[in-house]
């Protein structure tokens, strides 16, 4: 289990082979929490972070930390860490999918050429940061920042090529993506 675990990672950073520089990085979200005690509040922050290289790869990450800025760092850090490779379609994703995690479902679907992300922030950030221009998508349920991000994240990584579903089913892409409206 654990070396399937290694495996998928360094195939996924495989891509990446050294050029973490021409990562885009996104703040989802950032929360200030409050501990109380004996003297009063100790403040700290935890961070949402979506990197990604805009053709194809994306992670994201959760940073916690007593400052705003380091919160911020080691989440992108903890999201480098997530990449995933992720199918294109153009610029669309190549089928529609839904995925839920927690009380938050997320409903992916392709759109046509210069419909845009109709998204909303949290799902936005992360589609862009992968290279996504045409998607449409539905938010149902909470609209937690932290469920949301990681319903997204893995219905991005259900997705698989559309050469890799037709050849499994003996028939052509054509008729595995059909025609996007």
């Amino acid at each position: 289990m654990i070396e399937k675990n290694r495996r998928r990672k360094q195939e996924s950073l495989e891509h990446f082979e050294g050029d973490f520089t021409e990562l885009t990085e996104k703040l989802i979200y950032i929360n200030r929490v409050a501990k109380v005690i004996a003297g009063g509040r100790r403040f700290a922050f935890n961070a949402l972070v979506a990197v990604g290289d805009g053709e194809g790869s994306v992670g994201i990450g959760l940073g916690k930390a007593r400052e705003a800025t380091e919160a911020v760092r080691k989440a992108t850090d903890n999201a480098r860490k997530n990449i995933i490779k992720v199918p294109m379609y153009g610029k669309t994703i190549p089928f529609p999918v839904r995925k839920k995690f927690g009380a938050s479902e997320v409903i992916l679907r392709p759109a046509a050429p210069g419909t845009g992300v109709i998204a909303g922030g949290t799902v936005r950030a992360i589609l862009e940061v992968a290279g996504y221009k045409d998607v449409l998508t539905k938010s149902l349920g909470s609209h937690n920042p932290h469920n949301l991000s990681k319903a997204v994240f893995y219905a991005l990584k259900e997705l698989e090529e559309p050469k890799e579903i037709a050849f499994r089913r003996k028939k052509k892409v054509r008729d595995i993506v059909g025609k996007i409206d």
